[in-house]
């Protein structure tokens, strides 16, 4: 695999986990300490990214460091299917406590 893949399947990953978190790439660099260009670049695979930066980013996102890597073996591709999963996510993310245990038994009584 060539470097520069590798670089753009981390940076894959790391788009898919902060759009999972509802965050932007402004919000996830004030978390973890880094301008929202330098984010931008990460994720399109264009900056070589340290790994301490990426330890930062992961606990930014709330991941373990090994969850960043999740993809590296495989061509990470969003269907729609799963872009549904991860909308329905962030919202259950927004939602309090009362309106997550009803839209469990939603789900409960569709699945």
């Amino acid at each position: 695999m060539m470097d520069k893949e590798i670089l753009k399947l981390v940076g894959t990953r790391i788009r898919a986990l902060r759009k999972e978190r509802g965050l932007s790439q402004e919000a996830l660099g004030e978390k973890g300490g880094f301008h929202f260009s330098y984010i931008g670049q990460i994720e399109r695979g264009e900056k070589n990214v340290s790994l301490l930066n990426l330890h930062k980013i992961a606990e930014s996102l709330e991941v373990n460091l090994i969850q960043l890597f999740a993809y590296l073996n495989e061509e990470f591709m969003v269907t729609s299917a799963e872009s549904d999963i991860l909308d329905i996510v962030g919202m259950l993310r927004d939602a309090n406590d009362e309106k997550i245990r009803v839209a469990k038994n939603v789900l409960k009584e569709l699945l």
